[in-house]
């Protein structure tokens, strides 16, 4: 029962990764268990009329009509609307809670993520650090996941993730998170989050991307501050991490273009 209590979703029941992805689970159990009820009931009904008011033996013509039922037109349009406002209402509010950036606490961290064919760049905007990937190679053999590209973010804290795109549409996905978004050249979007305890995720391109895009892949290590301060300070005392890679390493085919000449 603890996996169905999650509605079988990719998370801990009782240890969600972060605060959004215990809102969405709640959302989505809620709405299962409102459509399997509703169902349950729809189908009930449908097999008891096609029992009750069956062709009977030695029955000819047409069974009695009825032209309308008022009360239960009006239940039948009652109930649908009720439902309806109540899964939007539902809906709605988790939506505004997900997509808010966090605020109010003093352990927030930025990092910037660029998607790119097939690979991932973390930028560390707030100690001026980065990680370049390189695509992962799936052969068969062991090891392969330790050299993906890694992001790390400390646990307990409000992260505001951005992401953006060097080439081709893209999906920063982490099924542990419950949530994805889009990278799309020439915008920036965000996932705001508020990490839990230290755990180790997978992640994934979740937008068919090219030849390669089954081999997007990367991982996420949420650790202690401590850990996330170490590795930070291990990437600034290395000189290739220095700094950020922003858009000028994008491969934009309008970036070089020649302007168009003027009308005559």
């Amino acid at each position: 029962m603890d996996r169905a209590s999650v509605g079988w979703l990719p998370v801990k029941p009782g240890r969600p990764a972060t605060d959004n992805a215990e809102n969405l689970m709640h959302l989505w159990v809620g709405t299962w268990a409102a459509a399997l009820v509703v169902g349950l009931i729809t189908w009930g009904l449908m097999l008891w009329c096609i029992i009750a008011y069956r062709r009977r033996k030695n029955e000819t013509g047409y069974p009695r009509q009825l032209s309308y039922h008022l009360p239960l037109e009006v239940f039948y349009t009652f109930v649908p609307v009720v439902l309806i406002v109540s899964m939007f209402t539902f809906s709605d509010r988790v939506e505004r809670q997900v997509t808010a950036p966090k605020s109010g606490s003093d352990r927030q961290v930025s990092v910037e993520v660029y998607g790119k064919q097939w690979a991932w760049d973390f930028n560390y905007t707030d100690a001026n650090v980065h990680v370049t990937g390189v695509q992962a190679h799936l052969d068969g053999s062991e090891g392969k996941e330790a050299a993906l590209p890694t992001l790390y973010l400390p646990a307990n804290s409000n992260v505001d993730i951005t992401l953006k795109s060097r080439d081709v549409i893209h999906s920063f996905w982490v099924p542990a998170f419950l949530e994805k978004r889009d990278t799309i050249p020439g915008m920036t979007n965000h996932i705001y989050i508020t990490t839990k305890e230290p755990g180790d995720y997978k992640g994934k391109c979740a937008e068919l991307c090219g030849e390669y895009h089954s081999e997007m892949l990367f991982n996420v290590k949420v650790v202690s501050r401590e850990d996330y301060d170490k590795y930070i300070e291990s990437l600034k005392q290395n000189p290739e991490n220095q700094g950020v890679v922003g858009d000028e390493y994008n491969r934009n085919p309008n970036q070089n273009a020649t302007p168009r000449p003027a009308d005559k």
